[in-house]
């Protein structure tokens, strides 16, 4: 009987979070484990499966690097990464599309409708939903590489209010039809900010971000830059603490970095007060 009375008061922490968040529109960016492993993977379409079913707006940005990185590997090339991009020649553009586009984003898109969930699969290159430009590193040239320049909201809001939920690729595209291979966690973030989104969810393998040897509880954006500078933030989790920080100063009103790994891991962040992982705050 105790079993089922610590059933119903997990049910009870939860609804003042679920009566709160009901009508919000949460961004997601789905990859890692999470998204590869059909053990983990049955976690996050339960959690989606749910959030939808309370009312809450989603949208989902994907990446597969690994995907990509693999299909490259047989190809004969080595993949190649300055501070969390990709470098991108036009062969690789070309797979990365291929990969992304014709193959994860499908796959996606078929695991939530077997959840019973409308989802419809994006490239940012359908309906212009990315416009992008050249994206500089330091003013070095890495290829077919862009950043966002802005949002095709409308077409986003008529796919929610029509109730499909768009799963979005990463590809962007320039006002002269060129392609180009944009970070998942900074097109999250560019998302996020033109929607003005509630929450930005990073899903990742680890248990958020490392500070001091301690994965950090919540972090303020003004200190993300003095974390950059002492090598306590670094690789993958740059364009994700970047993208963070812009889209806090855009009106983002929280922005989570959790493991998908962890059962519910995205249940538990949302609806008790103790959370999981590290979030970023104003």
């Amino acid at each position: 009987m105790e079993r089922y009375i610590q059933k119903a008061r997990i049910l009870i922490e939860a609804l003042p979070y679920i009566k709160h968040f009901q009508g919000s529109t949460f961004v997601v960016k789905y990859g890692g484990s999470a998204m590869t492993d059909g053990h983990f993977k049955e976690f996050f379409l339960q959690d989606v499966a749910l959030l939808n079913y309370i009312g809450v707006n989603l949208v989902f940005v994907h990446g597969g690097g690994d995907s990509i990185s693999g299909f490259l590997k047989k190809m004969g090339k080595q993949p190649t990464f300055v501070a969390g991009h990709r470098v991108t020649d036009p062969e690789t553009l070309d797979i990365v599309e291929m990969v992304l586009v014709g193959k994860v984003n499908k796959e996606i898109v078929k695991d939530l409708n077997l959840y019973g969930v409308k989802a419809i699969g994006l490239s940012g290159q359908d309906g212009n939903l990315l416009l992008a430009k050249k994206k500089l590193h330091r003013g070095r040239d890495i290829g077919f590489v862009g950043e966002v320049v802005s949002v095709n909201t409308e077409l986003l809001k008529n796919l929610d209010e029509k109730g499909y939920i768009p799963v979005i690729a990463p590809v962007g595209v320039d006002e002269k039809g060129n392609g180009y291979n944009i970070n998942a966690d900074t097109v999250a973030g560019a998302v996020a900010c033109a929607l003005k989104a509630d929450k930005l969810i990073y899903l990742t393998d680890t248990d958020g971000v490392k500070i001091n040897n301690e994965w950090a509880h919540s972090i303020r954006i003004k200190d993300i830059a003095k974390h950059v500078k002492s090598g306590q933030i670094t690789g993958g989790m740059l364009p994700k603490t970047e993208s963070a920080k812009k889209a806090i100063e855009a009106g983002v009103k929280k922005v989570h970095i959790i493991n998908g790994t962890r059962e519910h891991s995205m249940l538990l962040e949302i609806f008790t007060s103790e959370g999981i992982g590290t979030e970023i705050v104003k």
